[in-house]
């Protein structure tokens, strides 16, 4: 690549990054959702960390003030949940840390580098602990501060403990009480977009196929279906964020609980939805093309494939708009149903028609196309909280 093609990259990337991020200031600032909630709390981890020095730094005078501020702000966390145990960790670490560090100071004479070289290979091995997950480094880091700083007496140890007491107080207090996280929502953005890229999917489908597809569309199709799993595994993470921000959440009761989810049962109808759209676009494509390799349906066959799509896309709708409205939707989905078994008894009416080149592609398509309907009928919302 030429220092020109490299240098345009690099600003179409930075263009494209600065147009992103607008994009999220100005959903924050217009409407609740991720981008206000990612706001809120990074607002109260500021607030946190300045409340923290004013009474460590300002009024207490402490030796070391920047461990309050510093445990503060990190202890602002996701969930109320993940804000107390991580405090719990990161006050273990510290303590250790700090310790340690005057341990190794005492043993050396106050000797800052022989003191580094005993205790950091230590605070290392207990950073790496797999209790403490990504806490590990305050183990390390707050052996430093104390080492560098020289501050190795009982009297700067107590203060470094207490220090650090205070920032987690201070945190965990900031998180629990001001406007507690709650994921709620995410999950039913994350539910949401399930069958609505399925209809999106199912709609461009039957419209293309009534123009006439060619191989190019039918990968097309493949590669959307093939990211429908993605979204599983997103919502998954949702619940179980969901799950965790409603655990010591003193909030919970007063904030508007919105809609309710649909089970889990719920996710493995979509689990296997997604597999048999990604089977039945990846066989469409297999039968187009110059060279395909496997028998092309038959046009009159095909003919009766958009109708069917076209009643999938709107069951797939109903269920949008009753993950979005409780109750919403049902008189729609069970005509768009019907509808939809219609076409696909007319469907394999036709396989006794097809001959022996055409019958594997036919009964192939037919076959797919009946469990996905079995599969929508069973993910029928049935909510419950949470």
């Amino acid at each position: 690549m030429t220092p020109g093609a490299y240098a345009r990259q690099l600003w179409y990337r930075a263009g494209w990054e600065a147009a992103a991020v607008g994009r999220s200031v100005r959903r924050a600032l217009t409407g609740s959702g991720p981008e206000r909630d990612l706001a809120v709390q990074s607002i109260k981890a500021a607030g946190a960390a300045i409340a923290a020095w004013a009474v460590a730094g300002w009024w207490w005078q402490a030796p070391l003030a920047l461990m309050a501020p510093w445990t503060a702000v990190a202890l602002v966390q996701s969930t109320v949940y993940r804000s107390v145990r991580t405090g719990v960790q990161q006050v273990v670490l510290i303590a250790a840390g700090t310790v340690l560090a005057a341990a190794a100071a005492g043993l050396t004479g106050g000797n800052t580098m022989a003191a580094m070289a005993i205790v950091l290979p230590v605070t290392a091995l207990l950073g790496n602990y797999s209790r403490f997950e990504g806490q590990g480094i305050y183990a390390s880091t707050t052996a430093l501060f104390v080492l560098v700083y020289g501050s190795f007496s009982g009297f700067d140890i107590l203060h470094r403990l207490l220090e650090t007491f205070l920032g987690a107080a201070i945190g965990i207090g900031v998180n629990a009480l001001i406007l507690p996280p709650v994921h709620l929502r995410h999950a039913h953005e994350s539910l949401c977009r399930l069958p609505r890229d399925g209809a999106e999917l199912l709609r461009a489908m039957a419209e293309e196929m009534e123009r006439g597809y060619d191989r190019q569309q039918a990968q097309e199709w493949h590669t959307r279906a093939r990211r429908l799993p993605q979204l599983l595994a997103d919502l998954r993470n949702a619940r179980m964020w969901t799950r965790e921000s409603l655990r010591l959440n003193l909030g919970r009761r007063i904030r508007r609980p919105g809609p309710e989810l649909p089970t889990t049962q719920w996710d493995a109808s979509w689990e296997s939805i997604a597999d048999h759209l990604t089977a039945l676009t990846g066989m469409l494509a297999q039968a187009a093309g110059d060279r395909p390799r496997l028998t092309p349906p038959p046009d009159d066959v095909l003919a009766g494939v958009p109708p069917l799509l076209h009643a999938l896309a709107d069951v797939c709708a109903a269920d949008c708009e009753a993950l979005s409205e409780p109750g919403g939707g049902g008189a729609d989905r069970d005509e768009a149903l019907g509808r939809a078994w219609e076409a696909q008894r007319r469907l394999k009416a036709r396989l006794t028609e097809q001959d022996d080149e055409t019958a594997t592609s036919v009964g192939g398509l037919a076959a797919e196309l009946q469990q996905l309907l079995h599969d929508l009928d069973d993910a029928r919302v049935t909510a419950r909280r949470g």
